[in-house]
């Protein structure tokens, strides 16, 4: 992890404080500004056009549907790990994502806030299958990952706690870390599961290629705003907690027309608009989270259809289920 300056969180303060009317800028702009890695199967990835699509560009997407009633004004914009918290400080974005770990130290160094989880994750490590069965048999071993992330803080404590030694390659992007581990210049690849899983099926012959099942940290994924703007800050957590609050409810967009003109449960009369004026209170339409559910969907739906069951990773649900199923997402009362 870098070491941040104070210089450096002076001007992270300043800009956080010349930017703290974001809403109002991006209604006049038309559009909303996100981030997003180069390029993350699932979580962020260009098609032949340029379109990007994904979970974390469905969370953008969703934020633009609260604001506009819209979810396609929005613009991504593409970054490296390196660059994404200056990024964010200076107005370049006005959402970061890029699958970033939700940590003390970036809270409290970069000037920034997060504004919730959109994924929970944990690294893991990928290897050649049939050459070792443990992270612990890596002794010696060479580590490709990136540049600028938790990874290699997490490399390091994991190792040093079992007493092994090895070489850690970081190169500036997960795409450029996965390439060397491809063409044999390391023995590993370490990254989040969730990218692991994604960037094997990028791989010549997937099937080759083993996730271990250590689970070497946390890593909660999330979205994050600057500091100074306690309006904006609202207005971003909430469109997240809508997208879990519409899964608890059974809320799709295939649905909820029907539902909003035929229900009687208090709770999604105030989710729909119908009840309240909880829009206003954000600076909104009060027929915002309506539009967040109608044109993006459910946290099921974002889920499914980017990395889940409908998608080429097909990743389980687990602890990203829905607390009434046993997992962690959880939206506060919308009321």
């Amino acid at each position: 992890m870098r070491t941040i300056t104070a210089a450096a969180i002076l001007v992270a303060t300043m800009c956080g404080a010349a930017n703290a009317n974001t809403l109002e800028n991006v209604t006049k702009r038309g559009t909303i500004k996100c981030s997003s890695t180069v390029g993350t199967p699932g979580f962020a990835i260009p098609d032949k056009s340029g379109k990007y699509t994904g979970l974390d560009i469905d969370f953008c997407r969703a934020i633009a549907a609260a604001i506009f009633g819209d979810p396609e004004k929005i613009s991504i914009i593409p970054l490296s790990a390196a660059a994404r918290f200056t990024a964010l400080q200076t107005g370049e974005v006005d959402v970061l994502f890029n699958t970033t770990t939700w940590t003390l130290g970036r809270e409290a160094t970069n000037g920034i806030l997060f504004a919730g989880v959109n994924y929970y994750d944990g690294q893991g490590i990928m290897v050649r299958s049939g050459e070792i069965q443990s992270a612990k048999e890596l002794n010696g071993a060479t580590i490709c990952t990136n540049q600028g992330s938790t990874t290699e803080l997490n490399l390091t404590d994991f190792f040093r706690i079992n007493k092994l030694k090895n070489e850690i390659v970081a190169y500036s992007s997960q795409e450029e870390a996965a390439q060397a581990y491809q063409a044999g210049r390391c023995d590993a690849f370490s990254s989040d599961r969730s990218v692991l899983y994604a960037f094997r099926t990028k791989l010549t012959e997937p099937e080759k290629h083993t996730i271990l099942n250590e689970t070497l940290s946390k890593e909660p994924l999330g979205l994050s705003v600057r500091q100074g703007d306690d309006q904006w800050y609202n207005v971003v957590k909430w469109a997240a907690h809508v997208l879990h609050a519409a899964e608890e409810f059974g809320l799709t967009s295939a649905n909820i027309a029907e539902t909003a003109s035929t229900t009687a449960n208090p709770n999604i009369l105030r989710l729909v608009g119908k009840e309240g004026k909880l829009g206003a209170a954000l600076g909104l339409p009060n027929e915002w989270a309506y539009n967040i559910v109608l044109k993006v969907g459910s946290y099921a739906e974002v889920f499914e259809r980017n990395i889940g069951k409908d998608s080429p990773l097909k990743i389980k649900r687990g602890i990203n289920a829905s607390w009434k199923d046993g997992g962690l997402h959880y939206a506060p009362p919308i009321r």
